[in-house]
């Protein structure tokens, strides 16, 4: 769980400072940037999976591309900045496995991580620059200091169930040496000496590198990072069947539905002839339905078909008239709401869910549904973690008036440009403002939204006449929807 990022030298993101809760919708007008947060958690994502360069070049530049590493530093005119720092605080899983499946236990579970990375310019033979580690280091967060880590106010109960250990030293440290620096990989427990390694020429952070074997906590921060997800649903990978031997776990993209349900529906039960059949049969399946017939009307079941010659899983939902329906038949509001019912019952579906405008494909009635369901499936900080309350959390990024009116305000942030200075040239970079009386507004220094830019979005349809136009010469007006005077008694009585 992300609970705070810091941010400077990242694209437009410069001595940004967010806390996140749970459930936390970021609104902003389109062009404002604030994809770049998503941006910023996607590469630290990918930074703890793979090499620098690998890394930097999966996150999208200005034009929704990669190919080029110095477009992600924060730009003044032409002139980029040299330096990029990423400063993270996260809680991680108690347990996990590396990637030889040895087991892992943290011996610290609130953790903070400080990353800073400097552009290198064109060598040899290479097209593109590269990325510097400068500084890299993971230490504990001390269990007595949770509560002012933790400003959303978590129960008693869930830091007691998320929050452990106690840890004197660093799990990763860097230090200067001869103008160059060393970073140090410590081993959990009192023994082992520390691996040192030459920050100038590593290809990627020390954190991907970590090993149960080694590091045991440091290895469960590098899978809480790796898990954290931005999630594009794309229709056609919903639609998609799955062969049998396709990922169990929802691809970010959506890929992989059938596949992941039909492990959920198979959960505890060891025999490769049990066929999963459908919603009547099946308690998982029943679950889904269930909770898809809260959002969608027509809806009555639904089932997963094993075409055995085919070696393929295909999802099929049932209307209330008896009718199955495969899912390539489905709408893409359909298929959104089905993927997110499953998030929610996915109880091995953990980490950061990061979703740009949620809203999209879903009629307007059906956005108080799709936001109750994304808060469903972040945890609910009220209750100790559990099977039932799996350690996950949803970020969303959202512009449109529907979807702010409906979010607590709590969960709100307004993203907003602001003018700075920089060696005399002024620029535009992205901040953060929350409503006043909210847990984030009693943190030192925060940004207070104006009461103006909520009214925009609460109100964003003026009913003057100034908005009317002359529609030909004969000079008739024409009427927009909200200006009937039907419309304007259901509105404003």
């Amino acid at each position: 769980m992300l609970t705070r990022l810091r941010v400077s030298g990242f694209k437009n993101l410069v001595d940004v400072d967010v806390h996140f809760g749970p459930f936390t919708c970021i609104a902003g007008a389109n062009g404002v940037g604030k994809s770049n947060l998503f941006d910023a958690i996607a590469f630290l994502s990918a930074l703890a999976e793979k090499p620098l360069i690998d890394a930097a070049l999966s996150v999208r530049d200005e034009g929704g591309r990669s190919g080029d590493v110095r477009s992600l530093f924060h730009r003044v005119g032409g002139t980029y900045t040299d330096e990029m720092s990423f400063d993270v605080e996260m809680v991680v899983p108690k347990t996990g496995y590396d990637d030889l499946g040895q087991t892992a236990k943290a011996t610290a579970t609130f953790l903070h991580y400080e990353l800073v990375l400097r552009y290198r310019p064109y060598e040899g033979q290479r097209a593109v620059g590269g990325l510097e580690i400068i500084k890299e280091e993971l230490r504990h967060i001390k269990r007595g200091d949770a509560g002012k880590h933790l400003p959303f106010g978590p129960s008693s109960a869930w830091k007691k169930s998320v929050i452990t250990g106690v840890r004197g030293t660093p799990f990763i440290s860097t230090h200067p040496d001869s103008g160059s620096a060393i970073i140090k990989i410590h081993q959990d427990g009192k023994a082992g000496r520390a691996r040192m390694l030459p920050a100038t020429n590593l290809p990627r952070t020390a954190l991907s590198a970590t090993s149960a074997a080694e590091t045991k906590t440091a290895t469960l921060a590098r899978r809480e990072m790796q898990s954290w997800k931005l999630l594009q649903l794309e229709p056609s990978s919903l639609r998609a069947p799955d062969s049998f031997t396709a990922p169990t776990k929802l691809g970010s993209d959506g890929s992989h539905l059938a596949a992941t349900l039909y492990r959920m529906g198979r959960a505890g039960d060891t025999s490769e002839k049990k066929v999963a059949t459908n919603s009547q049969d099946n308690p998982m399946y029943a679950k889904v339905a269930n909770r898809l017939s809260e959002l969608l009307e027509d809806v009555r079941g639904l089932s997963i078909s094993r075409d055995e010659n085919r070696e393929q899983l295909t999802l099929f939902l049932e209307g209330r008239d008896g009718t199955a329906h495969p899912a390539r038949a489905l709408s893409d509001g359909t298929l959104r709401f089905l993927a997110l019912a499953v998030l929610e019952l996915d109880f091995e579906a953990q980490g950061v869910l990061c979703l740009e405008e949620p809203e999209n494909g879903i009629h307007p009635k059906r956005i108080p549904a799709i936001l109750n369901l994304l808060r469903d499936i972040a945890v609910d900080t009220d209750y100790a973690v559990g099977v039932d309350n799996p350690l996950r959390q949803v970020i969303v990024n959202t512009h449109s008036p529907s979807v702010v009116a409906q979010v607590s305000d709590d969960s709100l942030l307004i993203a907003e440009s602001r003018e700075l200075v920089s060696e005399g040239r002024p620029f535009k970079a992205l901040s953060f403002a929350c409503l006043p009386n909210t847990w984030r507004a009693r943190i030192d220094k925060a940004d207070i939204v104006r009461r103006g830019r909520i009214l925009e979005y609460l109100s964003p349809i003026a009913a003057s006449d100034s908005w009317r136009y002359q529609a030909d010469s004969s000079a008739r007006i024409h009427k927009r929807v909200i200006d009937r005077d039907d419309m304007q008694e259901k509105l404003f009585q």
